[in-house]
């Protein structure tokens, strides 16, 4: 594959970036025959464009230069634009918890992507740790799948992503102070750190509001109880990971950044796109965040007399990011760490966690009255449910369950009045 040298590529000014509506709205492929990957490519770029629009909006409010303003809403402009474009080629006979398991189909694959090329040993234990939670919820969606649709999940991941439980996601409710991390250095980190970063914080950014604006959708009590438990773990997730980036670097510095990512992002889809039509979206727009990020690199310049050079340090940021099957990565993760639980920014056996663990706690309240993602499993046929009887997925559960019950009640004891 072709390498990513941000300074040598091709752009595309920004007075020509803007299109009429039949530009934006192009046909949507047809979701019997796209590659599984072409179909989390798409919902890729959509959360990562969403990701930029959110962020140029919050520097915008931030900003009192007009200049920066001006800028960053041509910039935003062609974003919006470019977000419709990708977004819309989601076909209308897709449903939605059809798109919510390429949703976790992305979730899984992107995150063991960036895991396996990740240089910071704490950011790459933080995407292993959530990884094997995004892929429980693929598991649980697949049992809901079957329920609401008859639907077999194979038909979505097309065996390039497996369907089994992981840590259960009765397991992943934890107290809002689990959720914090320690942040990266802006001036060590390595600029694949950066873009690993801002491209996971995006993907689960988007995840969480798909979830919350599309779970309401059903009828069915179970379903809508289901999205609603799931979408709050991707909360946790949003905030974990977003926690990572360093709050030090500037408003235009990010905002460089993010127009960065964006074009790394699409130039790595288009390495590997199999769709022709949609490989030439990719590379059309790759280009248009070049000049992007070329314009946010002026801004840098000229307000903070910083050379971009300086803040991306290579000539080359590599790997691409690229969707492929992960198996034995994910396997292995899951042998060596689905009991692992987070800790005062660290991360912990279950058995070595101490009884005055928040989440203990927390987890009695929020599952006191039963869980979605154990309900569901029982819903969907024999064959899928079964796969929630791996050992060390029971050994978890059970070993949970009597942490937590033994801590309430010794915590039940301790405020008893005494005679």
């Amino acid at each position: 594959m072709a390498q990513f040298r941000p300074f040598e590529m091709d752009s595309i000014p920004i007075e020509e970036q803007f299109m009429n509506w039949k530009e934006i709205v192009k046909p949507p492929y047809d979701k019997k025959l796209v590659d599984a990957y072409t179909r989390t490519r798409v919902i890729l770029m959509n959360g990562i464009e969403n990701a930029s629009v959110l962020m140029s909006h919050a520097i915008e409010r931030m900003t009192v230069d007009p200049e920066i303003k001006r800028q960053m809403a041509a910039m935003r402009r062609a974003d919006s634009m470019q977000q419709q474009t990708v977004d819309w080629l989601n076909p209308a006979n897709q449903s939605v918890i059809e798109t919510t398991l390429g949703y976790e189909q992305v979730a899984v694959d992107l995150t063991a992507n960036l895991a396996k090329n990740e240089p910071d040993s704490y950011v790459k234990q933080t995407l292993d740790f959530a990884l094997l939670e995004d892929f429980d919820h693929l598991y649980r969606y697949s049992c809901l799948y079957d329920y609401i649709e008859g639907g077999d999940p194979e038909s979505i991941v097309q065996g390039k992503t497996e369907v089994k439980a992981a840590r259960p996601t009765i397991g992943h409710h934890r107290h809002p102070d689990e959720t914090m991390r320690k942040h990266y250095d802006k001036d060590t980190a390595d600029i694949k750190t950066k873009m690993n970063y801002l491209t996971i914080v995006a993907g689960e950014q988007q995840t969480e509001l798909f979830y919350k604006t599309h779970g309401n959708m059903y009828s069915d009590e179970l379903a809508r109880q289901l999205y609603s438990e799931i979408a709050d773990v991707e909360e946790e997730h949003v905030t974990l990971y977003g926690l990572l980036g360093d709050p030090n670097e500037t408003m235009l510095e990010k905002s460089a950044l993010m127009q960065l990512c964006e074009a790394y992002i699409y130039f790595s889809c288009a390495q590997t796109e199999t769709d022709p039509r949609i490989k030439a979206i990719w590379e059309d727009f790759a280009k248009m965040e070049i000049s992007h990020f070329e314009g946010c690199a002026n801004l840098l310049e000229k307000y903070e007399g910083r050379d971009i050079r300086d803040i991306v340090k290579a000539d080359v940021i590599e790997p691409l990011v690229v969707f492929e099957p992960n198996k034995n990565y994910v396997n292995k993760i899951i042998d060596e760490q689905l009991d692992l639980m987070p800790s005062n920014m660290e991360y912990k056996r279950l058995s070595e966690l101490s009884d005055e663990w928040a989440s203990f706690k927390f987890q009695w309240k929020v599952n006191g009255a039963g869980v979605p993602s154990e309900e569901v499993v029982s819903k969907a046929n024999s064959e899928l449910a079964k796969r929630d009887q791996a050992e060390n997925v029971k050994q978890f559960k059970c070993q949970l369950s009597e942490r937590t019950q033994n801590v309430m009640a010794s915590q039940r004891e301790r405020m008893m009045p005494r005679p």
